[in-house]
């Protein structure tokens, strides 16, 4: 067996989401890992002491590519109802198509010293609230607004993945209407 090829930590990386998407964070462990990509039971531990090492890095890179393309639906035009729209959707779309990795995303069980989870989790969270940075913001309460539109979206993509919504219910329009209703009862008057 080699002891590296590439670049092992994008390659681990990836074949860690696969596998996670696949068959769940139980089934992920370093020497399988290792074994998949025809490496020395030794080599991940240069990147990732351990399990949980990898999975803290999993999160950063999900909430890194959550947050550009969240960054990509804000700067998309329009007024503030339609930048948080594209904004919504963009998130339920990403916790839909990836919701292991959103899970190992928001699963606070981090032992990363650099708080580099906490970070790229800020990041993504500053992204939202940056939308109620300009001043055609008609949200009284920014911030309450923000985490209680995290919640819904985040519930509805939950519901979604596990076919627990209706079927006349789909995950992109309930997204859109929640921002709908919560704007209509947040209006800074």
């Amino acid at each position: 067996m080699a002891y590296h090829h590439g670049n092992l930590r994008a390659e681990l990386l990836a074949r860690a989401e696969t596998v996670l998407a696949e068959d769940g964070v139980g089934a992920l462990s370093l020497r399988s890992l290792a074994r998949d990509l025809g490496v020395s039971h030794a080599a991940p531990s240069r990147h990732f002491p351990d399990r949980q090492a990898l999975l803290d890095a999993l999160a950063v890179e999900g909430f890194e590519r959550l947050g550009a393309e969240l960054e990509k639906a804000a700067s998309s035009g329009g007024g503030f109802e339609d930048r948080l729209r594209e904004v919504a959707l963009t998130y339920v779309g990403f916790a839909t198509r990836h919701p292991a990795l959103l899970e190992v995303m928001y699963a606070r069980k981090y032992r990363d010293p650099e708080d580099r989870v906490r970070a790229a989790s800020e990041a993504c969270a500053a992204i939202l609230l940056g939308l109620f940075a300009g001043g055609d913001t008609p949200v009284a309460d920014p911030e309450r607004f923000g985490v209680i539109l995290l919640a819904a979206l985040h519930g509805i993509a939950s519901l979604a993945t596990r076919n627990a919504l209706p079927p006349a219910h789909h995950p992109d329009e309930l997204a859109a209407d929640i921002v709908q209703r919560l704007l209509r009862g947040s209006r800074a008057d």
